[in-house]
């Protein structure tokens, strides 16, 4: 792990923090880095459940450090790299790691949300904040296009005119906004409380089947009847055939609660 980020296990809830709160978070390379590889790590360990992702001091993350990764040509470049076989660069994969971990990450963002920030925080699953968050797609203001999977999780969210209009504009908006256009679940004034009871909430789950959920959504969310339901299929036979489906029939019988075994999925 980096020091960028700083994971804490606790109850099967990993805290993820955002590190360089003298910064607001914003992102430099190492910090790019971390959070390109922390999700890897955080997969490894099946007794991890869910995760909360935030950011340190005031701010969730105001966007990228163009100073500090402007200094950094060959960084840039090799962020920028990747093989034909590979789906994300280093700049995608810090956002698209998240989204590929097999357990629910929420999104704790408060303060700043710019930008590649803003990019992060759509790659979650839920994303819970306060009224008074400032949002914004910013890298409008520099001449720039959303890079870093915005284009994904942008669409599965608004509708088109809207995403749009936030990356033409660059225009900076609250949480309440954000809550109507639909970027937000959830907007109150103490979002890691709320983040964090929805955690507890999964927890308590089955942990083959909350990953097969996350797995079928975002693997049938664009694609026809026929393969959707193929693949609803598929997850179910595993999950059938799976210890925990057992386990929660068993305890459903005695009407006891169920007490999981690590996640196989």
């Amino acid at each position: 792990m980096s020091d960028r980020i700083i994971v804490e296990v606790v109850d099967g809830i990993a805290y993820a923090t955002l590190n360089r709160a003298d910064k607001l978070n914003a992102l430099d390379l190492p910090m790019l880095q971390a959070l390109a590889s922390t999700p890897g790590e955080i997969a490894k360990d099946k007794s991890i459940r869910a995760v909360i992702l935030q950011g340190a001091g005031t701010s969730f993350c105001s966007g990228l450090d163009f100073a500090s990764v402007g200094k950094d040509q060959m960084g840039q470049i090799k962020g920028f790299a990747k093989l034909p076989v590979q789906t994300t660069n280093t700049f995608q994969k810090a956002c698209w790691g998240w989204r590929e971990l097999p357990v629910p990450v929420i999104a704790v963002v408060r303060g700043h949300c710019f930008g590649g920030g803003m990019q992060l925080a759509l790659a979650a699953d839920f994303r819970f904040t306060t009224p008074d968050t400032e949002f914004s797609i910013m890298e409008g203001k520099w001449g720039l296009i959303p890079d870093m999977t915005g284009s994904v999780t942008l669409r599965e969210l608004v509708p088109m005119d809207v995403a749009k209009r936030l990356t033409m504009t660059a225009e900076i908006f609250d949480g309440a906004r954000a809550k109507r256009y639909g970027l937000v679940t959830d907007v109150s004034s103490d979002p890691l409380a709320g983040a964090t009871e929805l955690a507890h909430q999964i927890v308590a789950k089955s942990p083959d089947a909350i990953a097969a959920t996350k797995k079928l959504f975002h693997e049938t969310w664009t694609e026809s009847p026929r393969a959707a339901f193929w693949t609803e299929s598929q997850l179910q036979l595993k999950l059938i055939l799976g210890k925990n489906h057992k386990i929660a029939r068993a305890a459903a019988a005695a009407k006891e609660l169920p007490k999981w075994v690590a996640r196989s999925m």
